[in-house]
């Protein structure tokens, strides 16, 4: 069972194109199935995000999901600090990085499962205390 979409992001969701959407639910389910425990935060500052953590802070997070108008990314928090073999993070910024993606086979791959594995391993590392909020979804979204 997928866990739902918390209502204030599905709002949002609801205004994004039927491809963009599949997308975005797809690769969140992804993440998911990797990682059952994470909390998923959700922002809608200047893009719709879903931000995949190991506590309820920003700072523990992993890995997240942009959403803009026509695409969605695949986001590494800490990506710079990442071992990227392949080559499949891009970005310029001291930390971040990510991957476009445009099909599931974009991260629905052993590559980047690694990646999000390595993410994974390198947030729990870095964690400053263990956290209570586990599994689950907590909306950052203000309302209007």
């Amino acid at each position: 069972m997928t866990r739902p979409i918390h209502p204030d992001f599905q709002f949002a969701l609801d205004l994004k194109s039927q491809e963009v959407t599949d997308l975005f639910c797809d690769a969140r389910n992804y993440l998911l199935e990797l990682a059952p425990e994470c909390n998923e935060l959700v922002y809608h500052t200047h893009a719709l995000t879903s931000v995949f953590c190991i506590s309820d802070k920003l700072s523990d997070a992993f890995c997240m999901l942009p959403i803009y108008t026509n695409h969605v990314n695949l986001g590494f928090n800490k990506g710079a600090l990442l071992q990227d073999p392949h080559g499949l993070l891009t970005g310029t910024g001291n930390l971040i990085r990510h991957i476009d993606i445009k099909s599931p086979g974009d991260y629905r791959n052993p590559e980047v499962t690694a990646l999000i594995r390595e993410a994974i391993a390198f947030a729990i590392k870095d964690m400053d205390k263990p956290t209570k909020a586990i599994g689950q979804t907590i909306s950052k979204i203000k309302a209007k």
